[in-house]
């Protein structure tokens, strides 16, 4: 019961940091799950319905002040969601699942550490087909595979090309965690009876957390300090994972 606590506290503050700059947080999520011995089979949807539960929130916050746009939104995710659903039905076997695990936190660590903020002012262009479609294609398969919902690796691709603002890419990505999740829940529909019991004070503590994290004052708090503190924290997890 202790470690439930623990780890509780630690979702809903992993919560509060990532929804405070426009993420869901899975990448957090998973990486203490695992590294509090949860099975791979309960970490998946687990991560799933807390990212839902915390990027929802964010992406009607984002879509109501108007940070969205869907012309950039639809080429990724109309692959991103066949993908996720697929991919989120197989199982992946813990030899394997770690070491991808490791890896995907490992890239996710580096874009926070090395992109810590992007302020990008170019005017948006709509992305090339050829780029959105199996972009989203790839970004949902990782989806399903590990849980991480993608928004950490969409967001910067959106204003490194030109595709959308930063504050666009913050709301695109977040529905975009939103579908993802989503899809690569129902493809894992047969895991559900997997959840673990005490999930309801997972999901309780990241609704507190996410609720602190929006309210956040930017004047107060340092979006680029924050996301190179996730950084660290990713990349120690990612080493520990393989380790």
């Amino acid at each position: 019961m202790n470690e439930v606590v623990l780890l509780s506290v630690c979702i809903g503050a992993a919560a509060a940091l990532y929804s405070s700059v426009g993420h869901g947080g899975a990448s957090a999520y998973i990486a203490l799950m695992a590294l509090f011995g949860m099975a791979p089979d309960e970490i998946r949807p687990a991560a799933l319905v807390l990212n839902i539960l915390v990027a929802g929130w964010g992406a009607l916050r984002f879509v109501r002040a108007g940070r969205f746009d869907w012309n950039v939104f639809w080429p990724f995710a109309i692959t991103a969601i066949p993908a996720a659903y697929i991919f989120g039905g197989i199982d992946v076997p813990e030899a394997v699942y770690r070491p991808l695990l490791a890896a995907a936190l490992g890239v996710a660590a580096l874009r926070y550490l090395l992109w810590p903020q992007i302020d990008a002012t170019k005017p948006a262009r709509t992305p090339p087909k050829a780029i959105a479609l199996p972009a989203g294609a790839a970004l949902g398969a990782l989806a399903g595979l590990t849980g991480i919902g993608g928004g950490v690796y969409l967001s910067p691709l959106l204003v490194f090309a030109g595709w959308a603002d930063a504050q666009r890419a913050t709301g695109i990505a977040a529905l975009f965690i939103v579908v993802n999740s989503a899809a690569g829940l129902a493809g894992r529909f047969s895991s559900l009876a997997s959840l673990p019991a005490y999930l309801p004070w997972l999901a309780l503590a990241a609704g507190i957390g996410a609720l602190i994290g929006v309210g956040l004052s930017v004047a107060r708090f340092s979006k680029k300090g924050i996301l190179r503190i996730l950084g660290i924290v990713l990349g120690i997890a990612s080493i520990a994972l393989v380790s």
